[in-house]
């Protein structure tokens, strides 16, 4: 398979909106870089006395709307150039929901699957010593992803207030609800994703009760098999995936007993009245929707002229490379690009740092509706992008995110 980088394919994409947009060289060339980023070495006492040493770092794409805000990935193979990447679609994933928001990424490189929990607090809380200078809820927001979760930010978040020495908890998003976290917000990407598919069903005239197919039961995939059929009333699941393996029934699989044995195995494979087929098969089957919700670049030159789903809804970062676009634009699939589908994550962790600077909560049902009119909004903002620039669903995001953010920039006299 051919390789990517992903920060080559975000600054494609900045480019072509860019030159659609016919913005300046120095504005292009503003947005498609970083505007800091931060790297550091961490010694991290390990269980049995020895000390580990670990490089992290932190990257801030744009301050120009607002704060940098994204993720935090403890992960063996992060590069800096993967974090580049996922710093930019964090800028133009806030900048399509219109939030005041700019994109951070960051991570430490090591391996969380052989860490026991003391020695990730440890890694956590190193993290925060090196970089708390540079971060804050009028600087930089973080939050979990790959391999850290609402502990690590609790973890985080005490440690920064031990440091500064101040009750800040927006500091860090998606922490536990008795720390200052949203209700809504672990299951807000899936539902972000599943409320902008009942979007285009409607548009494109596809029916969401027919089959769908989930490539990636992590977190996300398994909130979204149980809300895609919890928003529309039904709906036949009839495959998924995961790092073990792929199974099948075109009859359907029941999510709720899928998730059961997913979390009792630690693998989808062996379900009940499941057949096992190839993990490329999963995103080739014909379905009304597809939810690829696990890797980079999994829909490529090489197998996007194989996919039959009418709508391809990217709850994963970065899962369809450029040439693939281009191949599923001119097959007329309906693709709902990463930075829309996915972003109901960092809509309601914005939500949540509202109600942190406030210290007055919303229940669940409030969190609901505001991110449903957030995220239908955002669709027919893009299509409407899409459609009048006769470009793909992506293209169209960027015109969308890139044209604000260059405003931004604009306004403030940077360029």
């Amino acid at each position: 398979m051919q390789s990517y980088n992903s920060f080559e394919v975000a600054q494609s994409q900045v480019m072509a909106a860019g030159g659609m947009l016919n913005l300046d060289k120095a504005t292009l060339e503003l947005l498609l870089w970083p505007q800091r980023e931060y790297t550091f070495t961490l010694p991290v006492r390990m269980d049995n006395g020895d000390t580990s040493i670990l490089h992290g770092y932190r990257i801030q794409h744009n301050f120009a709307r607002g704060p940098a805000k994204g993720g935090i990935r403890f992960h063996p193979d992060e590069t800096i150039d993967t974090m580049r990447a996922l710093a930019g679609w964090m800028t133009w994933k806030a900048a399509v929901l219109d939030l005041p928001l700019g994109g951070g990424k960051g991570g430490v490189i090591c391996d969380p699957r052989k860490m026991s929990p003391r020695e990730m607090e440890n890694t956590a809380r190193a993290y925060v010593r090196a970089l708390w200078q540079h971060i804050g809820v009028d600087q930089d927001i973080a939050a979990p992803d790959v391999y850290t979760n609402p502990q690590t930010m609790a973890w985080m978040m005490d440690e920064y207030e031990t440091i500064a020495q101040r009750h800040q908890p927006g500091v860090m998003t998606n922490k536990p609800l008795p720390l200052g976290g949203s209700e809504g917000r672990r299951s807000a990407t899936a539902r972000g994703g599943v409320l902008v598919v009942r979007e285009a069903c409607k548009t494109i005239g596809v029916d969401p009760t027919g089959a769908y197919a989930i490539q990636g039961f992590g977190s996300t995939g398994q909130r979204a098999a149980l809300l895609h059929q919890e928003v529309f009333g039904g709906g036949r699941l009839i495959a998924v995936s995961d790092s073990s393996g792929a199974i099948c029934n075109q009859r359907g699989l029941n999510p709720k007993e899928l998730l059961v044995h997913k979390l009792r195995t630690g693998s989808v494979t062996g379900f009940p009245e499941s057949q096992q087929i190839g993990l490329d098969e999963v995103l080739e089957l014909d379905v009304s929707v597809l939810y690829p919700a696990a890797l980079e670049n999994a829909i490529n030159i090489e197998n996007s002229d194989r996919i039959k789903a009418r709508i391809v809804c990217e709850l994963a970062n970065g899962p369809t490379t450029p040439q693939g676009d281009k191949i599923l634009f001119e097959k007329g699939i309906h693709v709902i690009p990463d930075i829309l589908a996915n972003a109901g994550g960092v809509t309601v962790s914005y939500f949540e740092m509202v109600q942190n600077r406030y210290s007055y909560y919303w229940d669940e049902s409030l969190i609901h509706k505001r991110l449903d009119a957030k995220m239908t909004r955002a669709y027919h903002t893009v299509r409407s992008a899409a459609q009048k620039g006769k470009v793909h669903p992506r293209l169209g995001a960027m015109l969308v995110a890139v044209a604000r953010v260059a405003e931004a920039c604009k306004l403030r006299g940077w360029v």
